[in-house]
């Protein structure tokens, strides 16, 4: 009889337990959150970079602007507009970024070649009368674009979905020199 009871006690618990959903939303929850944290960290680690690709971008933009308006440049001026990159790409580290800015000389046949071009710190300036390729829309004969070229890796300080190593982030502008034929730099008249 003992065996009988002990039989029809171990039934009757597993049916209660069987029914018993108390702790099923603890195991489900266990299960999703993994899921949930990665969604939530890849999320931030993706729009960060998203916004630092924009940043990139409108640095890039903001130096060819500021060097087309003028008629004539010197090496400070270079440098101030390299200094305001930190505005530019503020919240994120600029200690790294590389940036390029080179006039580029379109001949009568449409070859591109650079006329004078500079660098921050980080970066190496394009050599004088190098041959260059430009979109062939801005290919103008007997014209003359500011370049900026600006280089960035992101680091993302969470680093749960992006890579440790960063992800390159790299953007190019073309202006028109707005107040001349040509940006003046170390010359008096445009090469």
């Amino acid at each position: 009889m003992p065996r009988t009871n002990i039989l029809n006690s171990l039934k009757q618990a597993a049916l209660r337990l069987r029914c018993d959903a108390r702790g099923a939303s603890a195991v489900e929850f266990a299960f999703i959150l993994p899921l949930m944290l990665t969604l939530l960290f890849g999320l931030v680690e993706v729009t960060t970079g998203v916004a630092a690709d924009r940043k990139v971008t409108l640095t890039a933009r903001a130096i060819s602007d500021v060097i087309s308006q003028a008629s004539s440049i010197t090496d400070t001026e270079i440098t101030d507009s390299f200094a305001a990159i930190s505005n530019v790409m503020s919240p994120f580290n600029t200690s790294t970024i590389k940036s390029v800015v080179s006039e580029v000389k379109i001949n009568g046949s449409g070859q591109a070649t650079v006329a004078w071009s500079k660098a921050n710190a980080n970066a190496t300036a394009r050599p004088v009368n190098s041959t260059v390729t430009i979109p062939s829309s801005l290919a103008v004969p007997n014209t003359y674009l500011i370049w900026s070229e600006v280089s960035y890796t992101y680091k993302s300080s969470i680093g749960w979905v992006i890579a440790s190593a960063g992800i390159n982030l790299n953007e190019q502008f073309f202006t028109r020199p707005r107040q001349s034929n040509c940006v003046l730099y170390g010359t008096s008249s445009c090469p």
